[in-house]
C-alpha cells in the first residue's frame, strides 16, 4: 500500500469512528442541554431573582434621572406617555423612476432591476424596475420630516441620526409607487443633556398590506 491509499484508509477511519462517537454522544449532550435549559428556567423563574433584578432596573433608572435636567426630565415624561403608539403619519410621496435613476447614479449602484425599464417589463418578475432598498431607507428622512419634535417638548434644540438597529425590505417598491412613512417611539433613554430614541419607522406602499420597510432607527433630541 502506498502512502496515498494509505492516508485515504486512516481518513475514512477517523470520519467513521467521529460519527460513531457522535452517534453515541449526541443523546448525552441533549439531556445535559435540557437539564441546563431547566435549570436556566428555574433560575428565571425565582421570586428572588426576579425581584432582584427589579430593584437593579429602577435603581439604574433613578440613577440616569438624577443627573438629568428639568428639560430631559419633563421631555421623557412626554415620551413616555406615547412609548409605543402610532404617533405620525406622514404624506404620500412618489417613488418615480427619475428618483431611482438619481440614486444608482449618486450611489454606483446600475443594476438593470432598478434601472433598464425595457429590460425589466420583459425579465423581471416584478414587470418593472422597483427602488433599490437602501434608497427606500434612505427617504425615512423626507418620509418624516413634517413630524415636529417641540410637539414632544418645546425646548427641543436639535435631532442628531445616532444609527439603526434593525432594517427589513419585506417587498420591493416598484417604480411609481406611492409611499409614506409610519412612526412609532419604541425605546427612550435619557441622557444628560439629551433622551436617546429609537424609532420604529414603517414606510407603507399603497395598495399593498406589507411594508416596503421596516426600521428601527436611532435618535438623539438635545435640549
Amino acid at each position: 500500500m502506498d502512502l496515498l491509499e494509505y492516508i485515504k484508509d486512516k481518513r475514512a477511519e477517523i470520519i467513521d469512528n467521529t460519527e460513531q462517537y457522535r452517534i453515541m454522544l449526541e443523546p448525552k449532550f441533549r439531556d445535559l442541554s435540557n437539564k441546563i435549559n431547566d435549570r436556566i428556567r428555574n433560575t428565571l423563574n425565582n421570586p428572588r431573582i426576579m425581584n432582584i433584578a427589579l430593584i437593579d432596573k429602577s435603581h439604574l433608572l433613578r440613577q440616569k434621572l438624577s443627573v438629568s435636567n428639568a428639560l430631559v426630565k419633563d421631555a421623557y415624561k412626554n415620551i413616555n406617555s406615547i412609548l409605543g403608539q402610532e404617533i405620525y403619519i406622514g404624506k404620500w410621496n412618489i417613488v418615480d423612476q427619475s428618483c431611482i435613476n438619481g440614486f444608482a447614479d449618486l450611489t454606483g449602484d446600475r443594476q438593470w432591476i432598478h434601472t433598464d425599464v425595457e429590460k425589466a417589463r420583459k425579465e423581471s418578475p416584478f414587470k418593472t424596475t422597483i427602488a433599490h432598498g437602501f434608497l427606500t431607507l434612505s427617504l425615512i428622512p423626507k418620509l418624516t420630516d413634517k413630524f415636529n419634535f417641540n410637539n414632544i417638548h418645546p425646548k427641543v434644540k436639535m435631532v442628531v441620526n445616532y444609527g439603526l438597529n434593525r432594517v427589513r425590505f419585506p417587498i420591493p417598491v416598484k417604480a411609481k409607487s406611492r409611499i409614506r412613512g409610519r412612526l412609532k417611539i419604541i425605546r427612550a433613554i435619557p441622557m444628560k443633556n439629551s433622551i436617546e430614541l429609537v424609532n420604529e419607522v414603517s414606510i407603507e406602499v399603497d395598495g399593498r398590506k406589507r411594508f416596503g420597510c421596516l426600521a428601527e432607527t436611532v435618535i438623539r433630541i438635545y435640549f
